[in-house]
């Protein structure tokens, strides 16, 4: 059974930083996309930042700037450092991993980031 687990969520003030780490229990060999999500409540859950195989990274525009995805592939960890953070960042943070043999992807069971003002 694969897992998938994230921590490091929890109560900043506006303009703080978190870092969020997340560990699948895979061989790094055989890993491809890393990927970080969020779903605020009533809202859909969406891309945040992805890292793949080849270290390439995507990020949404809204945090653009501001957050850095890495991963380290000794570990099979990826890490979302989370700077000058806003109010509408608060929502649960979830780490997907998808495998390459075979296809698959897995989730965490998600962290909280809330940011108050």
């Amino acid at each position: 059974q694969v897992q998938v687990m994230e921590s490091g969520g929890g109560l900043v003030e506006v303009g703080g930083s978190l870092r969020l780490s997340c560990a699948a229990s895979l061989s790094i060999f055989n890993i491809d996309d890393m990927d970080w999500y969020r779903q605020a409540p009533g809202n859909q859950r969406e891309l945040v930042a992805s890292i793949r195989r080849d270290g390439s990274t995507v990020y949404a525009d809204s945090v653009k700037g501001r957050f850095t995805i890495s991963r380290d592939n000794v570990e099979s960890t990826v890490y979302l450092q989370m700077n000058s953070l806003k109010p509408e960042d608060t929502a649960v943070y979830y780490c997907r991993v998808v495998s390459l043999i075979p296809r698959k992807i897995y989730w965490g069971q998600g962290t909280q980031v809330t940011v108050s003002s």
